[in-house]
């Protein structure tokens, strides 16, 4: 059997624009403000959906969401952890400090991921722990506000997955740009005796 074709690591667009997609959503929280900041940060930064889980959240209370942006992107509200769904192969990544947690500078952001934070005072539920792919912690002597979390962790998805010119050594000195892209060859799939998938590039 033909082993399954590597996606661990994400591909980068032609545009500068990283492939594959991105939601982020709350838990239990309570401060319609918070969640409105969270949710215009998300929109500004490229965000494909956003949701909540047993959380209080009015759109006309977020006063703080002036992008309004579950007017311009899909907002899923769930009412209980059990009855969270999320697209196929989209990985739950909790936003936590706990024991185990994997550090974000340290952190392999997947192709398609729902990151989700916890409420104001308290963290994520276990139920919802347990549903987690990967948790990460953002390296900080202490918790911080959720909207400014949520914010750090998508900034660190886009710059670390976007198609950037990378930093110079020295501060004085400008990034070199970027080589433009180079299409490959046609990719052509076929079935190999076993009935197993096989891909071939053609050359240019």
């Amino acid at each position: 059997m033909a082993k399954p074709e590597d996606t661990s690591a994400p591909q980068r667009g032609r545009d500068g624009t990283m492939r594959g997609y991105f939601g982020i959503g709350v838990e239990r929280v309570s401060k319609p403000m918070n969640v409105g900041n969270l949710f215009r940060t998300a929109h500004a930064f490229g965000a494909s959906f956003v949701f909540t889980v047993n959380a209080h959240y009015d759109v006309a209370e977020a006063k703080s969401d002036t992008s309004l942006a579950p007017k311009h992107m899909p907002y899923y509200r769930f009412d209980d952890v059990e009855s969270m769904t999320l697209p196929q192969d989209c990985s739950i990544v909790g936003i936590e400090i706990v024991d185990g947690a994997r550090e974000l500078p340290s952190f392999r952001h997947p192709s398609c991921a729902a990151y989700v934070l916890g409420p104001e005072r308290g963290g994520l539920s276990g139920p919802l722990l347990a549903r987690c792919d990967h948790v990460v912690r953002i390296p900080t002597g202490f918790s911080l506000n959720v909207a400014t979390a949520g914010a750090i962790v998508v900034y660190d998805r886009v710059i670390t997955l976007g198609r950037f010119a990378h930093r110079p050594i020295a501060t004085s000195t400008e990034p070199e740009p970027l080589p433009a892209h180079v299409s490959g060859g046609p990719v052509q799939r076929k079935r190999n005796a076993d009935g197993a998938r096989t891909k071939q590039r053609h050359t240019r």
